[in-house]
């Protein structure tokens, strides 16, 4: 934010520049204090976590959360018949414990609406609020919106503002899923008071390469001891296409996965799911 006059180094770097005065202008329509008075009309919070651990639970399998996803900075368009709340039906029924809502607009051409729409449909997966978290601002207006958990990522906050916003994810009774994508990041966040859930993005924010042994590596040695003994629960992020990918990142020691692109660009996603695990994770 220093060198506003200059170009953004990478991606990650662009999407916070613009969504710093995103942010702005949003917090100007919607001031601090008339969304808190709107959360009492808010739906109740869900457990995302506790759906994540009883789905490991009953399949043996890393719980899954489905992301409803239309495009992306990397790959453009993933579906051009995007229709969010169907996708998220179409997860819930193949079994996804819970489901991510895109919700940066001029990136990954996702909105709030998204989240809200399918809150609204009646969908009974808990719901996480994927966006550019800089402010608390954007996770009062998360909770208004419907969402039971929000992303917050390491590569973006640093550890005060991560400490603060898990706390005021407690006080609104969201959950924080923490996102890491080298050691630096992880070392960080297992510093953290309160975290009890984490997210290694196998893809590099600043060049957007995928590298699926990245969890392996960020869960081996004293880290993965740590991670164990703290009880966190471990998400992969990224890069996972096939069952082999799913089997790779579970020796690797996560109990739940965050995948998008390879279900959303799927005819069936429902279908998309069974072939991701190989095998039926509904039942």
């Amino acid at each position: 934010m220093q060198n506003e006059g200059n170009t953004p180094c990478n991606i990650l770097e662009e999407i916070i520049w613009y969504k710093d005065k995103e942010v702005s202008q949003m917090k100007e329509k919607k001031p601090l204090i008339l969304l808190k008075k709107q959360l009492s009309g808010a739906p109740p919070t869900r457990d995302f976590l506790g759906a994540l651990k009883a789905s490991y639970s009953r399949t043996g399998l890393p719980a899954l959360i489905a992301e409803v996803k239309k495009a992306s900075p990397s790959r453009g368009v993933l579906r051009e018949d995007f229709n969010p709340v169907e996708i998220a039906k179409a997860y819930e029924k193949g079994g996804a414990a819970c489901l991510s809502v895109l919700t940066d607009q001029k990136y990954f051409q996702g909105s709030f609406e998204n989240l809200e729409a399918i809150r609204n449909a009646g969908v009974e997966c808990p719901l996480l609020c994927k966006e550019f978290v800089i402010e608390a601002w954007q996770i009062y207006y998360a909770r208004v919106k419907g969402a039971d958990a929000i992303l917050l990522i390491a590569a973006v906050l640093p550890n005060l503002d991560i400490q603060y916003m898990i706390k005021i994810c407690k006080l609104l009774g969201l959950t924080a899923l923490v996102e890491v994508h080298d050691e630096t990041e992880m070392d960080r966040v297992l510093g953290i008071e309160g975290v009890e859930l984490i997210g290694i993005n196998n893809r590099d924010l600043g060049t957007f390469k995928v590298d699926i042994s990245n969890t392996k590596k960020l869960l081996e040695g004293e880290r993965g001891e740590k991670i164990r003994e703290k009880g966190i629960i471990v998400v992969g992020e990224s890069g996972l296409f096939t069952p082999a990918d799913i089997g790779y990142v579970q020796e690797a020691g996560v109990k739940a996965v965050l995948v998008g692109e390879s279900l959303v660009k799927q005819e069936d996603p429902t279908k998309g799911i069974s072939g991701l695990f190989g095998k039926d994770i509904s039942c």
